[in-house]
């Protein structure tokens, strides 16, 4: 079958889209069969790949590398030592093309202004220079400002970070030049310039929707919320009644998880690290009352850490857990100690929250045998 004729604006040399020449089907069909090899010991409970209305204009969260180079700037991909201009990617939002078209002739030379990265979320929008040194700011006029108003950002912030490039962000150097330091998402929740948010709002409320029915959380159930990111899925089992506790290792996302779910005790740090008070909540919470312990996680690639998976199987037994992983080599590891440890997996439910990359994410829902 011939591949497909990429759409207008994409970038030929850009490596970002793997699928980017496979239709909607065939892309849903290689990534339904990885997911069947990567977790054959369940596949007979893995659903079918749930894909979102569309597969461009849907990346309004990226993190572009910089550079200056023959007199105009460059965001992109860096491919050796030069940035693949992708600006006009039609994977990327209205909001963040237009931002885009706004701000870059407006910016001063690369000498005076070393641009490293141009970060965007939704419409929070962070420039990353490589220095400690506060830029002049005559570029950032009123004409600017409207510009980027009507783009759909509300703020535009500096981050000034010499060693840029071993990390995207520090927790020092943020200057606030435009604008207000926090947005809200389309269902109200409160984020900020290092936010997190998944790329298809629409599907993640899906993947939600199936792991609440799951949890089935009701008044006086106790919820642990692994990486709990803003707290948007925090706020779910705080409105269902049940008790609820979330750890998330950014600052950020911490407050802004504050705001989003505010009857919800709140750890930061890495959650290996906060198990004791983990166990000190839960604790505190057992009632003797017919209270269920439930669980949600949605780690990063490297999944769960070895002393959450012994926590889970040897102290906290949740009833029921959720658990939504953006890696199948990791879920698979996890799911095997998980069953070894005396849970079933109920079923594996996968979403395309990345079309047309290679890039698949699984919900797995499992229960404790009796």
């Amino acid at each position: 079958m011939p591949a497909k004729a990429l759409p207008e604006g994409c970038e030929p040399a850009c490596r970002g889209c793997a699928h980017g020449r496979l239709s909607a089907v065939d892309s849903a069909a290689q990534k339904q069969a990885w997911l069947a090899r990567a977790l054959a010991p369940w596949v007979d409970r893995l659903a079918p790949l749930r894909t979102p209305d569309r597969r461009l204009g849907y990346r309004d969260r990226v993190a572009l590398s910089a550079q200056w180079l023959d007199g105009a700037w460059r965001v992109g991909m860096l491919q050796r030592d030069a940035v693949l201009d992708i600006r006009h990617c039609p994977v990327h939002s209205p909001r963040v093309r237009d931002a885009l078209a706004a701000l870059l002739p407006a910016l001063p030379p690369g000498e005076a202004f070393p641009l490293a990265f141009y970060v965007q979320a939704g419409a929070q929008l962070t420039l990353v220079l490589k220095t400690a040194q506060m830029p002049p700011l005559a570029w950032l006029d009123d004409a600017l400002s409207d510009a980027l108003a009507r783009a759909g950002v509300e703020a535009l912030w500096l981050q000034l970070y010499p060693a840029a490039g071993r990390h995207l962000f520090h927790k020092r150097g943020w200057r606030l030049l435009w604008g207000h330091p926090e947005s809200r998402d389309a269902e109200g929740l409160v984020y900020g310039p290092a936010a997190f948010q998944q790329l298809i709002p629409a599907l993640y409320r899906q993947s939600l929707d199936a792991a609440q029915a799951f949890l089935a959380p009701r008044h006086g159930d106790r919820v642990v919320d692994l990486y709990c990111g803003n707290g948007r899925s925090l706020r779910r089992w705080d409105e269902a009644g049940a008790r609820t506790l979330g750890v998330e290792r950014g600052a950020e996302a911490v407050t802004c998880a504050a705001r989003n779910a505010a009857a919800a005790t709140l750890l930061r740090g890495p959650c290996a690290q906060r198990l004791p008070q983990v166990r000190a909540w839960a604790a505190a919470m057992d009632g003797g009352d017919g209270s269920r312990r439930l669980l949600y996680a949605n780690p990063p690639r490297t999944g769960l850490e070895s002393e959450v998976r012994a926590w889970l199987a040897e102290d906290y037994l949740p009833r029921r857990l959720a658990y939504l992983s953006c890696s199948a080599g990791t879920l698979r590891r996890d799911l095997a100690a998980l069953c070894e440890a005396g849970y079933a997996v109920s079923a594996l439910m996968p979403y395309d929250f990345f079309p047309r990359t290679h890039h698949v994410e699984c919900l797995a829902l499992l229960q404790r045998e009796e």
